[in-house]
Formats: C-alpha cells, structure tokens, sequence
C-alpha cells in the first residue's frame, strides 16, 4: 500500500498500480530543474541553479533502481562531499517512503522529514502526484530541484565540473545518438518492462510486456558479444542505466514480477557484463540487496501477500 500528493495533502492509496485495462502506468515525474556549474539554463533550456557547495542534497531508496542509478553516477564522478545522501527505509506502506528506523536508514538533516512526501509538501504547498525517488533538493531555497533519475545522472555528469568532479563523461557527445537510442529502448522494454511485467492485473498485460522484455534482453546479449560496454568502448550512462536493474533482475523481477522465462546468470553475454560492471568497488558499494529485496516482497502484499522474502539466490557483487 502507498499513497499519492492531491492539493498539498497525503492521500492514502493502494499497492496496485494497473489501469483498468490491467496495464501499469508510470506516474510522469514533475521537477526537471538542472544544476549547472554557473547557473546557465539546462542543455535543452531548463531552468538552472548554480552548483555550490553546501547546497544539495540527494535523497534515495537503496531498493529502488531508479534512484541507484544516482548514487552509482554520484560515486563515479567523486562528487559526494558536495551531494550528501539520505536513505529511506526499504519497507513502503501508507505513508510511502519513509525514514523509519532500520538498517541502512540515513534520516534527513535538513527538514527533519519524516517521509519522502513532506519534502514534497514543503517545496510545495499544493502539490499533486507520487512522491517518488531519487529527489535532488536545494537546500537554500528549501525545493526540489530535479526528481527524475535520467535528468540528475546527466547533472551530475557536468554540473560539478568546477568543484572538483571526475573526467568521466558518461554522456560523450561523440555517442549521444546512439546512447539516446539503447536508453529508449532499454527503458521501454527492460527498465519499466519488468515493471509493466510484475504489476499487470490481466493475462494479457503481462505478456504483452513480458514478450518484449526478453525480445530486448536477447538483443543485449547479442549486442555484448565482444564488447564490454554498451556503446563506444567505454562506460557510459546507457550501462549505468542498464545494469540497476539488472542487478535485481535475478533475486527478485524473476520471481516476484514473473519475468521468469530466463535469469540473467541465463545469458552469458549479460551476465558477465553484470559482474564486470557490478565487481568495480565504486559501484558494488552502491548495492545493497538486502533493502532491494525486502522492499520488493515486503511492500508489494497484492503481489506476495505472505511477505515472504526468498533466501536466495546468492549473489555476490565485489
């Protein structure tokens, strides 16, 4: 069970998360504001803060892919002394995600929230939607900058760059065409696939999601066949984007979401760019399966009403 925002108020919902067609529909994300190094608009326009330090804070979910994504692109380029984090606990119900204690948990420092969604109510009195991770907020003017995990990868990438950032470009101009193009369809059919897979209510919402899944699943294997990476020779954010769900792909949207036609450890190719990509220190540290998996079992009672959560597989990343 969750809830949603409507008006500046909590209302509390369901875990269901189908239409009445039985499909799974992603709720749109609503902040898009970007970080740049000297507050100039965004790459397409979007309105810009200044990168400074002392000034940003990134909130997660260990569990959730989405928000990984941040904190492995966060690690890569050494910018967490200017981006703290705080982690939510793995279990949402009622009030969503929460700061409830637990192991792991990291409470919020700035405004003392108890949940994600009061962040949302204090940079906005009368916000509508989900309160979702990652959020990436401004302490100084007490709002959420950017809530879309595709956009703070890309503010990371560059925002930082004058207060001691990597040279890791994981957007190089040279792929960004083609980067765009794997992102679309990994997106589409692997990222949210697992999710219009596990989350359908009718037989044919799930296969129709489940089908092009392991369609763009063996696509990857054949696309990796020689090569370590994605696109170019070298590590860019379509792996990043990638490689969070597939770190979760095998312990639980096998089981749990029924994308049980084939496990990554299935598909040579994958799963040796999976424990290639997830053995490097900077990004293993970022794993914490334990939050994953209780997170899904645990909180999705229409999917797994016993709560109980699988003791295996055992995976080893690092």
């Amino acid at each position: 069970m969750s809830g949603y925002l409507e008006n500046g108020e909590w209302k509390t919902g369901t875990d269901g998360y189908a239409d009445e067609d039985g499909e799974f529909k992603r709720w749109d994300t609503d902040y898009r504001d970007w970080i740049t190094p000297d507050g100039s608009p965004g790459p397409d326009g979007q309105n810009a803060v200044k990168a400074e330090p002392d000034r940003f804070h990134l909130y997660v979910s260990y569990a959730c892919p989405w928000a990984h994504r941040t904190l492995i692109t966060r690690r890569l380029k050494g910018i967490e002394e200017h981006i703290p984090v705080s982690v939510t606990h793995w279990l949402m119900r009622e009030q969503g995600w929460t700061f409830n204690d637990g192991p792991g948990v990291v409470p919020d420092p700035n405004e003392n929230a108890g949940t994600i969604h009061e962040l949302y109510q204090i940079g906005d009195s009368n916000v509508s939607g989900k309160a979702t991770v990652p959020v990436l907020w401004d302490k100084k003017e007490r709002r959420i900058v950017n809530n879309e995990s595709a956009d703070i990868i890309r503010i990371f990438n560059t925002g930082f760059a004058d207060l001691g950032a990597t040279d890791i470009d994981l957007y190089p101009q040279a792929h960004r065409e083609e980067i765009d193009e794997v992102n679309a369809r990994v997106y589409e059919d692997v990222n949210n696939g697992v999710y219009k897979a596990g989350f359908a209510t009718t037989q044919d919402a799930y296969e129709e999601a489940v089908e092009p899944l392991f369609e763009t699943l063996h696509w990857l294997e054949a696309r990796l066949e020689g090569e370590d990476y994605l696109v170019g020779g070298q590590l860019t954010e379509a792996d990043i984007r990638l490689l969070t769900t597939l770190i979760r792909f095998d312990a639980v949207y096998y089981s749990h979401f029924k994308c049980n036609r084939k496990r990554i450890a299935d598909l040579p190719n994958l799963h040796g760019y999976l424990l290639a990509l997830a053995g490097r220190k900077a990004i293993a540290e970022t794993i914490h399966m334990d939050h994953a998996k209780r997170h899904y079992y645990e909180s999705h009672v229409s999917i797994n009403p016993t709560q109980i959560v699988p003791v295996g597989p055992e995976l080893q990343f690092g």
